[in-house]
């Protein structure tokens, strides 16, 4: 994460060490992008809160886990000119999504804070303590870092064994599979067998191969039930039925795994749970 002004090395070896003071903490925060609005909302009270990104209240289809808690907060495309007109003292982006923005904020001398993706829980807690220093909310990060650990620790005394063979199917065929979401799946005892299926080369998994090689558990993602889209009809494909009946198929809400952060661990235990219903079929 880089934090950048419009000073010179001195202020920012300052900011890095510390040395800002409690009230200087930033009263005007824009977060430009879904991920990094699921953290400024949980970490700073909504009246420092100028904008965060439209996604956070979209619900066709629902990315995310805040849908229902920003109404009365300014939304925000993310463009360079709606941004700088809210006079923000503090611009949240993740690296690498924004650099028409980012060239603005560093021209105009408006303070941002670039994060990275956080690929592992040990990633989530690195980014969410950044955060907090960040926007003055370093009591809160740990908070929610002990909320996480929390819930996965619970989660892991659960975890079946030996582990079961996990596959996590999304709409249009995606296997959710690979960083965070492998992390967890480890600590409460699913395997993910992903990485072992023939995969296209947009990382699908045709419906042929699932049935040919079933998993144990197969997650389907159960949050976009109410309103199905053209991407959902293949978690109903009718092959599906030929899944052997050692095969446990769930439904669960993975929108937490969309966007990595401490309430990812949300899903834990819907899952551990899952897997044990599983590993008493097998």
């Amino acid at each position: 994460m880089r934090l950048l002004h419009g000073c010179h090395v001195a202020c920012f070896l300052a900011v890095l060490l510390g040395a800002r003071v409690a009230d200087a903490a930033p009263q005007r925060i824009v977060s430009t992008f879904l991920c990094t609005d699921e953290y400024v909302y949980r970490l700073v009270p909504r009246e420092r809160i100028a904008a965060l990104s439209y996604l956070s209240a979209d619900k066709h289809p629902v990315v995310s886990t805040i849908v229902d808690k920003v109404k009365g907060i300014r939304l925000t495309r993310g463009s360079a000119e709606e941004v700088l007109a809210l006079h923000p003292d503090m611009v949240v982006m993740y690296q690498g999504t924004n650099p028409r923005l980012r060239a603005h904020l560093i021209e105009t001398h408006t303070p941002f804070v670039e994060t990275k993706w956080a690929n592992s829980i040990a990633d989530i807690r690195d980014v969410t303590r950044q955060l907090g220093a960040a926007l003055g909310a370093k009591d809160r990060a740990e908070a929610m870092i002990r909320d996480m650990d929390a819930k996965l620790a619970r989660a892991a005394k659960l975890a079946p064994h030996p582990p079961v063979a996990t596959l996590i199917y999304e709409p249009n065929g995606y296997a959710n599979s690979g960083g965070v979401s492998d992390d967890i799946l480890r600590m409460i005892g699913l395997r993910d067998v992903a990485p072992q299926l023939k995969q296209t080369r947009q990382g699908r998994v045709p419906v042929e191969t699932l049935v040919a090689h079933p998993p144990q558990l197969l997650i389907l993602n159960g949050e976009r039930e109410a309103t199905p889209t053209r991407a959902d009809l293949v978690l109903k494909n009718p092959a599906l039925r030929a899944l052997p009946k050692s095969t446990l198929v769930a439904n669960a809400s993975l929108t937490p795994l969309l966007c990595p952060g401490p309430w990812s661990a949300d899903v834990a235990l819907p899952l551990v749970e899952w897997g044990r219903k599983a590993r008493s079929k097998n």
